[in-house]
């Protein structure tokens, strides 16, 4: 109870029962499966625009496939997270787990914004460049 006249405050122990713990587990891997066919599919169709059309620029390309790339990241870093969640043991992790994600995602997507910028830039100079 008390140590040298301190009064000590234990946090209490938080978990998530098992019951909902296997609930959200499955829920969580069905969110995944369904993000995975996703992917795919939108692979799969950026694939026949590009067959279907031979005359896309390439920056066009650059950045249709930058863009899907970021959404993918970014998705799969969300998943992550959310089964990062799941496994926590205590709130302090959980505190943890948030603050390392958002910090995460804020890097990630100043580089994806500086990316986009500069992949803009050189579709845009592409655009006007004479045809020969």
């Amino acid at each position: 109870m008390s140590d040298n006249g301190r009064d000590h405050f234990e946090i209490p122990k938080f978990e998530i029962p098992k019951d909902m713990r296997s609930m959200a587990e499955a829920s969580f891997d069905q969110a995944r499966k369904a993000f995975e066919q996703f992917v795919t599919n939108a692979k799969d169709t950026a694939g026949k625009i590009e067959e279907r059309n031979a005359e896309m620029r390439a920056g066009a390309k650059d950045l249709s496939a930058k863009a899907l790339s970021y959404a993918e990241k970014n998705v799969q870093s969300s998943l992550d997270y959310a089964e990062a969640l799941l496994k926590a043991k205590d709130l302090s992790e959980v505190m943890r787990l948030h603050s390392e994600y958002v910090q995460g995602q804020m890097r990630s997507l100043a580089e994806q914004a500086s990316e986009m910028g500069q992949a803009v830039s050189r579709a845009a100079m592409d655009a006007v460049k004479p045809k020969n």
